[in-house]
């Protein structure tokens, strides 16, 4: 069995998050990047997976500049097998993201297909669900616990008020949540390892694909900046601004 996990490379989850002046989107330029989180949680689970012995080789996707190879050799370093870059420098959009894996999941036709639920840079929750319909293949979204067993998976999704367990067939895609797993370290030995591992990059233009642009971005723009609170002497006086000022009560 081979298992495709699709990666992105944002802005690292622990950086202060800044607004370009002209609102038209996040400062990158010398800010420390990394794996996106819920991406880093597939991956891992691709390679439990792999040492059950239940699939035979793990291969992770990018698609971004020349620079997503460094996320790509992050995820070599973690145990990936090999590595796919879809070379491109434009900024895409989910159903545009689907497309292209659609076209990655023909040419290596795996049997899983693993994602992040989202990425924390868009928040958008859609790719796994758009490549899904594009493929014709069931899926299994916001994954906490995945069991393989002959030709389909059991998987137990989180959702509102509690848990789901569904059955899907292979080949199927499973979007990944927080509680599935705790992501591994790279060790020394495997980062220099994965120096030597296959990472072939292919351009966007060359895969033959009509892509239109179906969302603007108008603006970005921080969130307001919360007041300080105050202290109060009495509980009257509590009273009395939570009824006449925050008018909660």
């Amino acid at each position: 069995m081979k298992i495709l996990v699709a990666v992105k490379r944002v802005v690292d989850p622990y950086v202060k998050i800044r607004v370009k002046s002209d609102g038209t989107g996040v400062e990158t330029q010398n800010i420390k990047m990394a794996m996106n989180p819920f991406d880093e949680i597939a991956v891992e689970e691709a390679l439990r997976l792999r040492e059950q012995q239940i699939a035979t080789e793990v291969v992770v996707v990018s698609i971004g500049t020349d620079t997503s190879q460094e996320t790509l050799r992050h995820a070599l370093a973690l145990g990936a097998d090999r590595a796919i870059l879809v070379r491109t420098e434009k900024k895409l959009e989910s159903l545009n993201i689907a497309k292209i894996l659609q076209q990655i999941v023909n040419d290596e036709q795996p049997q899983i297909v693993l994602m992040g639920k989202q990425t924390i840079d868009g928040d958008n929750n859609q790719t796994p669900q758009m490549l899904s319909a594009l493929l014709d293949w069931p899926q299994a979204t916001f994954a906490s616990k995945i069991q393989c067993f002959d030709g389909h998976l059991q998987v137990t999704r989180e959702i509102d008020g509690g848990l789901e367990t569904i059955k899907v067939q292979l080949p199927a895609i499973v979007s990944t949540d927080l509680r599935l797993n705790e992501p591994r370290y790279a060790s020394l030995p495997n980062i220099m390892k994965a120096k030597q591992k296959p990472l072939k990059s292919v351009d966007l233009e060359s895969l033959g694909l009509t892509l239109k642009e179906h969302i603007e971005v108008l603006k970005v723009s921080a969130p307001a900046t919360r007041s300080g609170g105050i202290k109060v002497d009495s509980v009257a006086t509590l009273l009395d601004k939570l009824k006449h000022e925050a008018k909660v009560l």
